[in-house]
């Protein structure tokens, strides 16, 4: 049986892969063309062709990370009183835990925004 800390470890990382989904879908391709790299472009949707199809399906995308960046929050808050043990070795690591995932959800939620960004407000403008 799995503890809770290795499934919120998978909700973390699961939530930094598909913000970071957000990000290759609509920001990169986005950055390439407007620096003049638009072969460039080219080549990687050759090479990548799961790229061209997250991209057909940005809405989806988007919707699935947010929920995992939602499901990932509630988590962390939840849980940001939850003891720690008494033993400094596993205190300490307890505590450099919760600060790390703390900053890979950051990382995640400025992924998320900047993806957002590029797919839906940029195009607009």
């Amino acid at each position: 049986m799995k503890s809770a800390s290795t499934k919120n470890s998978f909700i973390t990382y699961l939530t930094l892969f598909s913000s970071a989904g957000t990000l290759v879908c609509c920001a990169l391709p986005a950055l390439f063309v407007s620096l003049g790299l638009g072969a460039v472009l080219a080549g990687v949707a050759t090479k990548v062709p799961g790229l061209i199809w997250i991209s057909e399906h940005k809405t989806e995308v988007f919707i699935f990370a947010a929920l995992m960046l939602a499901a990932n929050g509630l988590l962390m808050w939840f849980n940001r009183n939850a003891p720690c043990p008494i033993d400094p070795v596993l205190r300490d690591a307890c505590i450099t835990g919760r600060k790390f995932s703390s900053r890979v959800y950051a990382i995640s939620v400025i992924i998320f925004l900047i993806g957002a960004f590029f797919a839906f407000i940029a195009p607009l403008l």
